[in-house]
């Protein structure tokens, strides 16, 4: 085995025990039964708690109507980020467009700064149109922030498309919408599932929104939910959090792996 071998096996080791380590403690931890928790933290798991602390945390801070509210806002956002990008994607790539450059960074540009910037004039704006704390309000601001990442995704992909598909299309005569629709986008499927994944799973985790832009339990995602039962629920212990923790986990883990050849193949070149 190479010196170089070594080291990248070395990294990889030290690096997935770095992010197991911190994911060992919520599991175990998450499994410690809330009456019996002592307050400092457990490296090797004991007693079984977790179906009655996940209980508690679902009933304590309300999950429900939050899963609900943060699935309507991930698939929504989600799509329609993957709806925009696929086409802006088309029309930079594909169609002969005028400086396809400067708009690649008109676009894209929009992950340029940190999402903190946005928040006073976001929390000023939606005031003012009365839309603060409101759902459609929540899905405008994920879609969006998930365009301009998706875009770079679909177009960086739509590069590596073979251009002679398209070109003997429209010398048959077929419209740039039946070229998107029936070759761009079949050609594109598995990257539009990856970004949609990503997009997803982004939204579903978000929390500065979800606390800055609304109140109301009937509004607010799951992630500021769960905030809610650390912050107003002084008498909840860590277990209990930890196992909301992991609860709200579960949608995105499934989505993941269930999605995961379609992310995997996105991220080969096109040949």
């Amino acid at each position: 085995m190479t010196l170089g071998r070594v080291l990248r096996n070395g990294t990889l080791t030290v690096l997935a025990v770095l992010w197991l380590v911190p994911t060992w403690l919520l599991v175990v931890n998450a499994l410690v039964p809330a009456g019996s928790y002592s307050g400092s933290p457990h490296w090797l798991p004991r007693d079984f708690g977790l179906f009655d602390n996940m209980s508690q945390a679902w009933d304590r801070a309300r999950l429900g109507p939050a899963f609900g509210n943060s699935l309507l806002y991930a698939v929504v956002s989600a799509l329609a980020a993957v709806a925009v990008a696929t086409l802006a994607a088309f029309a930079t790539i594909v169609m002969p467009v005028k400086r396809q450059v400067l708009w690649f960074w008109v676009i894209y540009s929009g992950t340029l700064l940190p999402l903190q910037v946005f928040i006073r004039p976001l929390f000023l704006s939606y005031a003012e149109t009365s839309l603060y704390d409101t759902q459609i309000g929540l899905v405008l601001i994920y879609t969006a922030i998930a365009v301009p990442f998706a875009f770079f995704v679909m177009r960086n992909y739509a590069l590596t498309l073979p251009r002679e598909v398209v070109e003997a299309a429209r010398m048959d005569g077929a419209s740039w919408w039946r070229v998107f629709w029936n070759i761009h986008v079949p050609l594109s499927r598995s990257a539009m599932i990856a970004v949609f994944v990503f997009q997803f799973v982004a939204v579903w985790n978000d929390l500065m929104f979800g606390i800055t832009l609304t109140t109301s339990r009937n509004i607010r995602p799951v992630m500021a939910a769960l905030a809610d039962l650390q912050g107003n629920y002084s008498n909840v212990g860590p277990p209990i959090v930890l196992a909301g923790a992991l609860l709200v986990s579960l949608p995105t883990l499934v989505l993941f792996f269930s999605a995961q050849r379609f992310f995997i193949s996105s991220l080969k070149m096109h040949h």
